[in-house]
């Protein structure tokens, strides 16, 4: 038993299929007294995702086994600082008598600054992190690497804890000088359970079947949005060059590459082996997975790729490139020969050949990759963030106790960091 139970709040910007199976979770830890408080429901409720480009409400529960409440979003809902404020939040945390604040929103959100003064105000601990991997951005603006060096080490010293998702994320905040007792792993996870019972339920062939694939074909997969930095395209194009006279190629994903894919693949002469299944909610996936040969996320940028873990639970083995969060924690260990450098579609077509030729290794590397996801998922999710907050709120007693002594020391001011670049 715990020696003491800690009252959490956790605040996340909406909903999130991933990790509603967490927080169930964490309700019944005996250490913890959670609840979670959502600055939005979009997720929960039917809405246009611009991303997917549809309507989307997943179809599983999202809201179930654990208290949470809703605070109302006074900004905008844009991407802009003050797209997301829930003022509410102040008066939520300073009579809350909480231990510890889980952040889930970003900083550059006026919710995050709200949360975080009141924490303060309050004497709970405050915990956050990030999920990147890289200082690089995504827009290409080399400048923002420079800019982050110098400020990141600031922001995310104001942690009573830092937690990540992966090892390179740890690594990333090392390299910024962070120090190692100030940063916890809480491993991106999903249901393992869930995923595992799900697929030794699905009939395989009529699945295979329902996309015009036999027995003896090779079925590669895509699933994500079909987004410029997902790279589909790189995967069209190295299934048309690997020439599999018997393989099949699946999207699974919507997204506004769609049409493009489409023209592309008929350019290419290979749109009779290839499949468009549109978008997919959570509970067909794991027929998805479990009914593919191999999984390929090219992307240019995934901080971590949370379809890895539910294809590995599935049975199917996943190739990634190197650009991709994942590959270090789950890919690598089952085999580094499935990691690719991001845009070599000449290397992607020769794992896709390679995957083609020898259904046997593929076998292998699927019971590999399920051995894998053994020490990879919920369990150690929440024993890290059970860790992170009893470092964090002891770090705060600390505090308290220093400051005590009239030795004060400044910080960063959320005006000075709204403007850092992501």
């Amino acid at each position: 038993m715990p020696d003491r139970r800690y009252r959490v709040l956790a605040i996340a910007a909406h909903p999130v299929q991933y990790m509603a199976p967490i927080l169930r979770r964490m309700a019944i830890h005996p250490a913890l007294d959670l609840h979670v408080v959502y600055c939005s429901l979009r997720g929960a409720q039917a809405g246009h995702d611009p991303e997917f480009g549809a309507s989307i409400q997943w179809d599983v529960p999202l809201l179930d086994g654990y208290s949470w409440s809703e605070v109302p979003n006074r900004g905008s809902g844009g991407e802009s600082f003050f797209g997301l404020r829930n003022p509410g939040l102040r008066k939520l945390i300073r009579g809350g008598n909480f231990d510890a604040i889980l952040c889930f929103t970003g900083y550059l959100k006026a919710t995050f600054w709200i949360a975080y003064l009141a924490a303060r105000r309050a004497g709970s601990a405050f915990l956050f992190g990030a999920d990147t991997t890289t200082l690089t951005p995504l827009d290409g603006r080399m400048w923002k690497r420079g800019v982050k060096r110098v400020v990141w080490p600031m922001l995310f010293g104001l942690a009573d804890q830092i937690i990540v998702p992966s090892s390179g994320t740890r690594d990333l905040m090392l390299s910024l000088g962070l120090p190692a007792d100030r940063i916890t792993l809480t491993p991106y996870s999903v249901d393992n359970d869930w995923w595992i019972q799900q697929s030794v339920q699905v009939d395989r062939s009529a699945v295979r079947a329902s996309w015009g694939a036999s027995s003896s074909d090779a079925v590669i997969l895509f699933c994500a949005k079909l987004q410029p930095w997902k790279r589909p395209l790189d995967l069209l194009s190295a299934f048309a060059k690997a020439h599999l006279s018997n393989g099949i190629l699946v999207f699974a994903g919507e997204g506004p590459l769609r049409a493009e894919l489409e023209a592309q693949a008929a350019f290419l002469g290979v749109a009779g082996r290839v499949r468009f299944l549109g978008f997919v909610n959570q509970t067909q996936l794991p027929a998805v997975y479990t009914s593919a040969d191999l999984l390929v996320l090219p992307s240019v940028y995934d901080a971590f790729g949370v379809v890895v873990n539910e294809a590995m639970l599935c049975g199917c083995p996943v190739a990634v490139s190197d650009h991709v969060g994942a590959g270090r924690d789950l890919v690598a260990p089952v085999c580094t020969d499935l990691i690719f450098p991001c845009g070599d579609t000449e290397a992607l077509a020769a794992i896709l050949k390679r995957a083609d030729a020898n259904r046997g290794w593929l076998l292998e590397l699927g019971h590999a990759a399920r051995k894998r996801m053994e020490t990879w998922g919920p369990r150690e999710n929440i024993a890290g963030a059970v860790e992170a907050i009893e470092r964090a709120v002891t770090r705060v007693g600390r505090r308290r106790g220093y400051s005590a002594s009239g030795t004060g020391v400044s910080e960063p001011s959320p005006e000075s960091l709204r403007k850092i670049p992501e």
